[in-house]
């Protein structure tokens, strides 16, 4: 009896020094990659690659898998001409495990909103929930190397939502935010818009949520990533509001750009969206106030993110590539 009183709490000790362990593992993989000053770098991988194809990505994956880049951002798995099958699903997250840095999967309008079934019809909700299950289900980032992640089906009312996600490196917050190109997945038939309209209360909480954490935690920086443009610089404010009235009925990013800007104006740091709009000569971030919209588009690239400097984000121009092989502004050989 002595002896199993003894070996008790050591068993305990021993069990709770490793969970300890785990927990801290996890917990501080997200600033793992930060270095000195919390200058670190990302990269976003877009649709232009995902939409040609497994070489393609797999391309794309390996060119930006080095380690000056602390996460890469990857729009979405599949392209529109290609089969929304549980099988091409596995394959790419077998080929996106085993990218070295960790890698966040921001979902495509491909990947599950234009998706029909053998009889033509809509198979938008099935596939997303598919793609939840096997890319979405662990509280990490894919890849070999994890980052941890707060996923927004951490909250009981919205369990199905765990494709957007929250992390941070420093006093800069990374968030993801389903909404897709194709109009944020809106249909203009009466009655067919069940899943935009859950989307979107999970979208306003998701947000309310994110500048709330960012403000509490005094970030430098809060960046929202998703394939869609809601077209913030686009929204007219003061004299010019009040001329063009309110937004067309079947605007997609109506109401979603009305909250980031409202919640941007309250926030006293700066607000970058990152989305997969395709653009014409070089990625920039456009600044307006303290908000920037970088079109990332069908290219690879990385970003600088320096909170020492006064814009804290620049687009490496030496690190840009697009879906073709070439760089920006060079003709390829």
């Amino acid at each position: 009896m002595q002896r199993l009183s003894i070996q008790r709490p050591s068993m305990r000790r021993r069990r709770s020094l490793a969970l300890i362990a785990v927990l801290c593992a996890v917990a501080g993989g997200a600033r793992a990659d930060a270095r000195d000053g919390d200058t670190h770098r990302f990269a976003i991988v877009g649709h232009g690659f995902t939409d040609g194809g497994e070489k393609r990505l797999e391309q794309a994956l390996h060119d930006n898998d080095d380690d000056d880049v602390d996460f890469l951002v990857v729009t979405g798995v599949k392209g529109v001409h290609e089969p929304c099958s549980d099988r091409l699903y596995q394959k790419r997250r077998e080929l996106i495990d085993e990218a070295r840095r960790p890698v966040v999967l921001l979902p495509a309008g491909s990947d599950w909103a234009e998706c029909r079934n053998s009889a033509g019809r809509s198979n938008a909700i099935e596939r997303l929930s598919r793609m939840r299950e096997l890319f979405y289900a662990e509280p990490t980032t894919l890849g070999k190397r994890k980052l941890a992640l707060t996923r927004l089906s951490m909250s009981p009312r919205f369990r199905s939502y765990a494709e957007n996600a929250h992390w941070s490196i420093g006093k800069v917050m990374y968030a993801t935010v389903n909404m897709p190109a194709n109009n944020n997945h809106y249909l203009n038939e009466a009655g067919r818009n069940s899943e935009y309209e859950d989307r979107l209360v999970a979208n306003r909480f998701w947000l309310h949520r994110l500048f709330a954490i960012a403000k509490g935690e005094k970030m430098k920086a809060l960046v929202l990533f998703s394939e869609g443009d809601v077209k913030v610089h686009a929204q007219p404010t003061g004299l010019r509001a009040l001329l063009r009235g309110a937004a067309p009925d079947n605007d997609g990013f109506a109401e979603p750009r009305r909250l980031i800007l409202s919640l941007a104006q309250r926030f006293p740091g700066k607000v970058l969206l990152v989305d997969g709009t395709r653009v014409r000569g070089k990625p920039a971030i456009e600044w307006r106030g303290n908000v920037g919209h970088l079109a990332a588009g069908a290219d690879a690239l990385e970003v600088v993110v320096d909170p020492e400097t006064k814009t804290l984000f620049k687009v490496d121009a030496r690190k840009v590539e697009t879906a073709n092989g070439a760089k920006r502004g060079q003709t390829r050989r």
